[in-house]
């Protein structure tokens, strides 16, 4: 019988007032995924018993992060990646000891967990870690690469269960009042299709808090994402923001139309972008108009890809204005393949009777333009200038 039961019983026996209160164990459960990029690059440049952090998380009032060694914390190379859970901090007054029981998991490509360990409750004062220097060998890491490092990234579930001790919850007798059923507030869907079970988990963690504007259209997203990906996200958002302790933002975008900023958000979460997406970019003016969205905001990754792209495009009508586009969105590789188009010596007199070499020659830096014009001096001089 539950306690609210008991004393609707006991009230019907003619208790007039009546509480009650219960005293029971308790637990509360923290998950933190921390994702490595460039895994092998990571693993190649830092030393033994070197360390990488995750961001802080908060699980039992208690202050918790992960510490990964790629290359081992023994003392002697161990040929493994260990892994840690460290209590930094706690909000409860004084600290104290926390009892928790912690578990690790190393993830596959579609989120789910390829090798687990499991140690029981422990006491964990501040500063103090728990973990496995031996979690998985790099020997198993080759085997699986294909599953545990896809697109270079390795991925870490850490489950925190933290015991809250005894705690009692009070009870006072009230009638029943069945409460008009509150109108469903639908959660705002995701800009992109979800099409893995880890961009799911990473969409469902918190519910959308920022809202873009663009091209008539309304995408949501999440701060927590946009903000550490884009260093112009995180500012926009900041002013957006404020500091009144708004709950929800609003980000207007004027000069893009909304699939180049859908496309920008499904890298952003995806850290990728998925093969439908890679078509769109066979297309110049799509890569064009991405690039130009990467290049704003910061997205180094995504901005080489439309580069590369670009590249495959170069012909004579276009490498005028493809190296005009290069030269103001910094694009060293597409600048190179530009030029070496230019250079070819079937090329230049094309190239140089093309209204676009006039407009070239008004907008790069004159020492391109000196560049180009001392090429083709060579080849109609016969290699002299």
């Amino acid at each position: 019988m539950s306690t609210s039961d008991l004393l609707s019983a006991l009230r019907a026996g003619g208790r007039k007032l009546l509480s009650a209160s219960t005293v029971a164990p308790k637990e509360e459960i923290g998950s933190h995924v921390f994702k490595i990029e460039e895994y092998r690059h990571v693993k190649g440049t830092m030393a033994h018993r070197e360390h990488m952090e995750s961001s802080t998380f908060t699980v039992g009032g208690h202050d918790w992060r992960i510490d990964c060694y790629p290359n081992g914390c023994s003392w002697r190379p161990s040929g493994c990646v260990a892994l840690f859970l460290r209590r930094t901090s706690s909000s409860a007054k004084g600290g104290g000891v926390a009892i928790a029981s912690v578990r690790f998991s190393v993830l596959d490509q579609y989120g789910n967990p390829w090798r687990t360990k499991t140690w029981p409750r422990r006491p964990f004062s501040i500063g103090d870690d728990w973990g496995w220097p031996d979690f998985i060998s790099h020997e198993d890491l080759d085997l699986e690469k294909e599953k545990l490092l896809t697109d270079n990234c390795l991925m870490v579930l850490c489950d925190v269960t933290v015991d809250l001790g005894m705690c009692t919850e009070a009870c006072l007798y009230t009638p029943v009042v069945v409460p008009e059923p509150a109108a469903a507030v639908e959660a705002p869907a995701p800009p992109f299709e979800i099409d893995d079970e880890l961009t799911k988990l990473i969409w469902e963690k918190e519910r959308a808090n920022v809202e873009i504007k663009v091209g008539g259209e309304t995408l949501a997203a999440h701060r927590w994402m946009l903000g550490p990906r884009s260093p112009v996200f995180q500012a926009d958002l900041s002013l957006a923001f404020g500091t009144g302790g708004k709950k929800t933002a609003v980000l207007q975008i004027e000069d893009m139309d909304a699939e180049v900023v859908r496309t920008l958000l499904e890298f952003i979460y995806k850290n990728m972008l998925p093969e439908k997406k890679r078509l769109v970019l066979e297309t110049a003016a799509m890569a064009e108009r991405l690039l130009v969205a990467a290049d704003r905001y910061e997205l180094q990754k995504l901005k080489r890809i439309c580069e590369e792209a670009l590249c495959k495009h170069i012909g004579m009508t276009s490498v005028a204005d493809t190296l005009a586009l290069a030269e103001r969105h910094g694009c060293p590789v597409l600048k190179e393949a530009c030029m070496q188009f230019i250079s070819s010596p079937g090329n230049l007199g094309a190239v140089v009777a093309t209204d676009g070499f006039e407009q070239l020659k008004t907008g790069c830096p004159p020492a391109l333009v000196d560049l180009m014009a001392k090429q083709i001096a060579l080849v109609h001089l016969g290699g002299t200038i």
